[in-house]
């Protein structure tokens, strides 16, 4: 079985996440770098869509929870990113980085 994987570096988003009032209130820049796993050998092969993982939507949800939920911590918001990847995209493994 193949283990290849999809990156998307340097995804930037305005969030409003933070323990501080000031964070939540003011918000910041927040750099999301994801990485998937899967077997992408059949989209490989055929050269369709249909077998991979869109990157656009990946990008699109990412933007969503970053700019639309609200989180304390960093690891609650890595984690809410990285749990929704593995609900809604055929994936095996998922690593995580946002960076302030």
């Amino acid at each position: 079985m193949h283990r290849d994987s999809i990156q998307l570096n340097g995804m930037s988003f305005y969030g409003y996440h933070g323990v501080s009032e000031a964070e939540r209130e003011l918000g910041q820049r927040f750099v999301v770098d994801l990485e998937i796993y899967r077997d992408l050998s059949l989209a490989g092969e055929s050269d369709n869509l249909d077998d991979t993982v869109n990157y656009t939507d990946l990008y699109k949800m990412v933007k969503k929870i970053v700019e639309d939920s609200r989180h304390e911590l960093l690891e609650g918001l890595a984690e809410s990113i990285a749990k929704r990847v593995l609900e809604k995209f055929a994936v095996d493994s998922v690593e995580l980085t946002v960076k302030k």
